[in-house]
Formats: C-alpha cells, sequence, structure tokens
C-alpha cells in the first residue's frame, strides 16, 4: 500500500521515498521501529515520533517493533519501561510481536565491535576524557591522533577481553572507531562505541560491565531487526554518517536508511527529560504524570484523550526544518474532540442556595436532559428539588440588561428544569447572601411562559440535597514564558506559573457522574471540560480534573 492509497492519510516527504523504495521494488514490506531510552516518561515530542513510527506502519499494512534503548543502566529503571508501554498501547498503538530491548543485543554488539578491531576499524584508547576533549579539536580545528590510535589488533583484542572482564576501573579505557581525526563532521572523530561501566542492569543483570554507545548500539539494532526507515529527529543529522560507516564496515547484509525529521516543539513547554526529572525531584510538580506535564501520562491523566492527541499530531505534518508550534493548537485539538464526543453534566462550583418556596417540600422530580445537545447518546436523570444550588456569580441583587442570569425581582432559565424568579435574598450577619427565595413557574418544563413573556437568561444548577460533594482542581500552563527553555536571563524554574494548578473544595455536582470512568472526559456546562481523577477520587469525595477551558483564555491575554 501507498501513502496515496491510505485513507486520510496526508503525505510528506517520508511517505514519498517509502512510496518509491516500494514502487523501485527495493523493499516490499515497511518496518520501523520507535527505540525510546526508558530514563524517563514519555513526552508529548515522543508522541510525535509515536504516531509518526506506528502510523506510517499501520498505513503501509507494516511492522513497528518498540524497542528500548537500554544501553545506560545508571539512569534507567523498569518504572519508566512499564510507563512506556502503557503510553504507546493507551494512544492506540500496537508493536510488532513482543517488546524488544538494545540489551538482548550485547552480545552481538560486543562480537561486531570485536569484528571492528580485527578489521583494523577500532582500537582501545586510554586517553582521560580531558585528554580525549583537547585531542578532538573544535569546528574549525582538525583533531590530533590518539598516541593510541595505532596498536596492534592482538593489543586491542586483549585490552577489550580485559575491559569486559572488569579489570579494569571506569573512565581508563574506552573503545574507539579508528575513522577520521580530521572530518569535518565531529561524530566522525573516532567515536567512542563502548564505555567501561560497573552499574548493575535492569535486563541483563551483572553480566556486563562495559555497555556499548548509542551511536553504536542503534544502527546494529535497527539492523539486527530488519528495519526498512530509520525515522530519527533532526538532533541525530549529523549522526548519520557513522550509521552507515558502521553498517558498511560489519558483516551485516540490511542497511537501514536513516531518515531524520523535525522534532515537535511546542511554546510554553519544556520537554527536556533532565528538566521535567528536576521539576519531579525539586517538588515542583507532584509527579511524572501530575497533570500540568507534558508527558503522555500526564495529559491522560488531565483528561487529554488519544484521538486528540493523534489528530494534533497530524495536523502539524512532518517537516525537515524544526519551528515552534504553539501549544494553542494542541489545546485546540483537545477542545475539538471533546466537544464532538464528550458527554455532559452540570458541576457549580460556589454554591448559593435557591429555596423554592411554591415547590413541595420533600419531593423529588426526576427531569430528563440530553447527555450530548448534538449527538444521539440519550439522555440522562437530573433529580430536582424543592432547595437547589447555584454558581454564586450567577445572581445579582442588581445588574444591568447585559447579565442575562438571575436578577433580584427577575427572571431566569434552570437549564434543563423550569423557570424561576428571585423574590428575597437572606443574608448572614456580615452582610454575605447565604440564601435566595424564588418561585418557579410549573408550566415552563422544557417551554416557554405561557403568556408570552421572554426569559433570555439559562443558568446551571444541581439540587441541594441529590448532588455530589467534588472537589475540582483547576490546571493551566506550567510556564508563563513563551520560551522557558530558552531564557538566557532567568532559570526555566523562575518561570514556573504560580496559578498553573488551583483547588476548589466547595463543588457540589450531579449525581450521574459518579458513573463515570477515571479520565473519561466530559463537560461540565458552562465550566469546562473536566475527567475523574484516577488516584485520588473516592465515591465518598469525587476528585475532578480540569482538561481545558471552553475557550481559550490565553489568546489576548499576552500570557
Amino acid at each position: 500500500m501507498t501513502a496515496s492509497e491510505a485513507p486520510n492519510t496526508p503525505s510528506n516527504f517520508i511517505r514519498q521515498i517509502i512510496d518509491k523504495d516500494l514502487a523501485s521494488g527495493k523493499h516490499n514490506q515497511v518496518i520501523t521501529r520507535f527505540p525510546p531510552e526508558p530514563n524517563g516518561y514519555l513526552h508529548v515530542g515522543h508522541a510525535k515520533s509515536i504516531c509518526l513510527n506506528f502510523g506510517i506502519a499501520q498505513s503501509y499494512q507494516g511492522i513497528c517493533n518498540l524497542r528500548f534503548d537500554d544501553t545506560n543502566p545508571e539512569k534507567e529503571n523498569p518504572e519508566y519501561i512499564e510507563s512506556i508501554r502503557n503510553d504507546v498501547e493507551w494512544l492506540g498503538f500496537q508493536w510488532s510481536d513482543d517488546v524488544k530491548f538494545s540489551s538482548s543485543y550485547f552480545d552481538a554488539l560486543y562480537g561486531y565491535a570485536i569484528e571492528l578491531i580485527e578489521n583494523g576499524k577500532a582500537y582501545v584508547c586510554d586517553l582521560t576524557p580531558e585528554e580525549a576533549r583537547a585531542h578532538r579539536g573544535n569546528l574549525t580545528e582538525p583533531g590530533k591522533d590518539s598516541p593510541y590510535r595505532n596498536r596492534s589488533v592482538a593489543e586491542n583484542l586483549d585490552l577489550f577481553e580485559r575491559m569486559r572482564k572488569g579489570e579494569f576501573e571506569e573512565g581508563k579505557m574506552v573503545l574507539r572507531a579508528k575513522i577520521d581525526m580530521a572530518s569535518p563532521n565531529m561524530n566522525m572523530r573516532d567515536p567512542i562505541i563502548y564505555r567501561i561501566r560497573f552499574a548493575e542492569h535492569h535486563q541483563t543483570g551483572d553480566k556486563w560491565c562495559i555497555y556499548p554507545m548509542y551511536d553504536f548500539t542503534h544502527p546494529i539494532s535497527d539492523a539486527l531487526e530488519d528495519i526498512t526507515h530509520s525515522l530519527c529527529t533532526l538532533e541525530f543529522e549529523d549522526h548519520r554518517p557513522f550509521y552507515d560507516w558502521l553498517l558498511d564496515n560489519i558483516s551485516l547484509e540490511c542497511h537501514p536508511q536513516q531518515i531524520e525529521f523535525a522534532r515537535l516543539q511546542l511554546n510554553y513547554t519544556v520537554t527536556s527529560k533532565r528538566k521535567l526529572k528536576q521539576l519531579v525531584d525539586e517538588g515542583h510538580v507532584s509527579a511524572w504524570d501530575d497533570p500540568r506535564m507534558p508527558t503522555i501520562s500526564g495529559m491522560r491523566r488531565r483528561g487529554y484523550t488519544p484521538a486528540a492527541i493523534r489528530n494534533f499530531c497530524d495536523s502539524i505534518g512532518v517537516a525537515k526544518a524544526n519551528s515552534t508550534v504553539d501549544v494553542a493548537m494542541l489545546e485546540a485539538a483537545i477542545r475539538d474532540d471533546l466537544n464532538e464526543n464528550s458527554p455532559r453534566a452540570m458541576c457549580v462550583l460556589n454554591p448559593l442556595k435557591i429555596t423554592i418556596t411554591n415547590y413541595p417540600e420533600g419531593q423529588v422530580e426526576t427531569l430528563s436532559a440530553p447527555i450530548h445537545p448534538q449527538k444521539e447518546m440519550g439522555n440522562r436523570e437530573l433529580p430536582f428539588t424543592r432547595e437547589i444550588l447555584i454558581d454564586k456569580e450567577d445572581f445579582r441583587e442588581e445588574a444591568n440588561k447585559k447579565f442575562k442570569r438571575l436578577v433580584l425581582g427577575k427572571e431566569v432559565r434552570l437549564r434543563n428544569a423550569y423557570v424561576i424568579q428571585a423574590n428575597e435574598v437572606i443574608k448572614d450577619e456580615s452582610g454575605e447572601i447565604v440564601e435566595i427565595l424564588c418561585t418557579y413557574d410549573p408550566e415552563t418544563l422544557g417551554k416557554n411562559p405561557a403568556d408570552g413573556r421572554k426569559v433570555k437568561g439559562v443558568i446551571h444548577w444541581v439540587s441541594e440535597s441529590e448532588s455530589l460533594p467534588a472537589e475540582v482542581r483547576v490546571y493551566d500552563r506550567l510556564f508563563l514564558d513563551e520560551n522557558p527553555d530558552g531564557n538566557k536571563e532567568k532559570s526555566f524554574l523562575e518561570l514556573i506559573n504560580p496559578d498553573a494548578f488551583s483547588k476548589i473544595t466547595t463543588a457540589r455536582v450531579e449525581p450521574g457522574v459518579a458513573k463515570f470512568e477515571a479520565e473519561q472526559g466530559f463537560q461540565f456546562e458552562r465550566e469546562g471540560y473536566f475527567c475523574i481523577d484516577r488516584y485520588d477520587s473516592k465515591p465518598e469525595q469525587l476528585v475532578f480534573n480540569k482538561t481545558i477551558g471552553l475557550r481559550d483564555t490565553w489568546a489576548n491575554s499576552g500570557g
């Protein structure tokens, strides 16, 4: 199948390369891979790579492997492995066969390192890190050969075997590829391919005390898995010559094509794993899946949907040059998906009591309301009682004509219910309004007043006795600066939005929302889109996370 045959799939330069390869017979099946390092949780940038690699495999009825690049055991953790598996599945993708690990190829990788040594293409180097940097040169000056570069094959094989046996301390020596210290590409100046690390590995235990570098592991792992198109972000473009050199100099027939694409960069967002880990470790956020975090698990906990993230990744396309995408595009994708597909409910954040004096005491009337105003999702039940609650912001003793809610002496419609009129205000000793006495028109359920009175305003409400208590957590963008990662005058920590998280503990919600599953998105009418928190919500005390507002409040706010 070509890209043009894949439904609803916009073409891009990667698909054009694949189409050409299939048409020429170079490949008869597309095999891609997604190779994250398990040293943290995946973020929104990884979501783009997931959608690209797995999406291309799906479009061409091919295969995509999930392979963990686990060559750095000190920074890796089984927790991260599990979170990555969950993220990929949650986004709606499934890898081919079993999950793969680069560590599964350690024996093979060691064998290819031996092959390079035997062919005079690698050598053991004793330079200290400081000496190696001095020998490496810079962008305008060529490097200098290591004094150990011309060791004999026999000496290199002996030293490398002793490195493997643990006879040397960390940093004492490394194995380097022998290429060209005068190359204009710094990555070709005899790069390190193995280093000594006395660290237990989460997959291989203490079998190894030498570990291969990523640039050595990546191309060989691709070739061992028969990858056809190795899709990488642009920072790996300068590494491609070594990718090709390595596969050209070992006895592997498969030679995948590395293709680079622009990574996803969002404004108001930090995606450096190191900085995200710092946010967690220093307590600026609660965890990797804090709903303020740009991690996939954080977005999931906040109520973002897989479909919205996939649609967003499709909408920004695949480019050859880096650029910054407005986070408002992601937020718009979330709104569009939730508006189209999420059920509705009512929530009163700051309750004000209404007593309907002409409604029977103790009566509970079951009203019906649509689950979604434009889609056939059925109806939900709303209990209506003499005492109800409205939001404090929806009442004024006096107001001009622009205020379309409840005003003393005037009428308003209760959403999906009756028209009521405010007749009297009850205040406490401090003068704060604590209750409004109203009357209702029993002939206005689902219809206008019979005498032609026009009621313009509609407000939401819940029954005082039948509603459920809830805590509502309100989230916003984590950073105030458009480029928190690139501000030269301030640390990114100084740019954290102090209002990115707040909590409302007074909320009351209609009882039907207790049936929603954790993380299922829905709209609290007039308030925004929310979901039930999967960790902290309990039947006796529901906890809701605000996903996104009904409209973009940042558009004209200047941040």
